[in-house]
């Protein structure tokens, strides 16, 4: 496909594209006309068998294409109201797939929406990705405050480990720290934490900070008070986590959060060079 071809097609799939409630869209009307569909039924056509394969991809298709309005300029300055429908990218892509790819404009547009829905879902699982370490790092201060709090009143570091453990216990319903690790194939010497979801370890910080909150306010010295509040907080997420189908040792493992912080590092490193490179030229 010539170069001219190339700028010119995505030239003019990025100057239709507009924004419905924050999610970028194409109007049918200007996609059918950029596809080379001459006549709208043949493309209501293959609409149609996009909407199938979203369907059948598990999806549901009124989230993907919906059924619009817009007005249609005719001689003599009147205009007149024709139906349309706003499609996002992934229901351009499932058009686009269901095309002929002999056609250029099938063929670019095959490739531009599967780079831009792939980008999408990058840009998502990063989000996700952070949101997991800024979680992560947020118990550990927690459980540093936690230790800090219950050092001043008469608890040494193994008896932290047990209030630990104990609050873990209860939080996954009666299997010990050691026993989730067994459970979610932990490395030995690895946290437990760095092994699981991003619900269940704001579950674990939410818990912790509530034992903070209350060995102040209750006043608690010594280890088995400040344990029975833990357990008695534990008790009380997993208890709110249940009641909405949730039971923390059930949920699959995650990604080491050491992994993906690292990863995570790399890539910002790799966008401030690129971004140099390009200020630089």
């Amino acid at each position: 496909m010539k170069k001219e071809l190339i700028a010119s097609l995505l030239a003019r799939f990025e100057r239709v594209r507009t924004e419905l409630d924050g999610t970028d869209c194409w109007s049918a009307r200007d996609l059918q006309e950029i596809l080379g569909y001459t006549k709208w039924q043949n493309f209501q056509n293959a609409i149609e068998k996009a909407k199938e394969a979203c369907i059948n991809a598990g999806e549901k298709s009124d989230d993907h294409f919906l059924n619009v309005t817009r007005r249609a300029e005719l001689p003599n300055n009147a205009s007149r109201e024709i139906d349309d429908i706003a499609l996002t990218r992934y229901a351009c892509y499932l058009i686009a797939q269901n095309g002929d790819s002999s056609k250029p404009e099938i063929a670019f547009a095959q490739t531009y929406f599967a780079v831009q829905t792939r980008k999408q879902e990058i840009i998502e699982k990063r989000l996700l990705d952070v949101a997991r370490i800024t979680a992560r790092e947020k118990l550990s201060r927690s459980e540093k405050k936690l230790s800090g709090i219950i050092y001043e009143r008469g608890v040494d570091d193994r008896g932290f480990a047990v209030i630990r453990s104990k609050g873990d216990q209860a939080l996954f319903g009666g299997f010990s720290t050691n026993d989730m690790k067994r459970k979610l194939a932990v490395p030995k010497g690895r946290p437990l934490a760095d092994f699981l979801p991003t619900l269940t370890i704001k579950a674990k910080d939410f818990a912790t900070e509530l034992t903070s909150h209350n060995v102040l306010k209750k006043d608690l010295h010594g280890e088995n008070s400040i344990a029975r509040e833990h357990v008695d907080n534990n008790k009380a997420v997993r208890k709110m986590l249940d009641e909405r189908g949730v039971r923390p040792e059930q949920l699959p493992p995650a990604e080491d959060a050491s992994k993906v912080k690292r990863k995570l590092e790399s890539e910002s490193k790799k966008i401030i060079k690129d971004g140099k490179k390009l200020t630089n030229n």
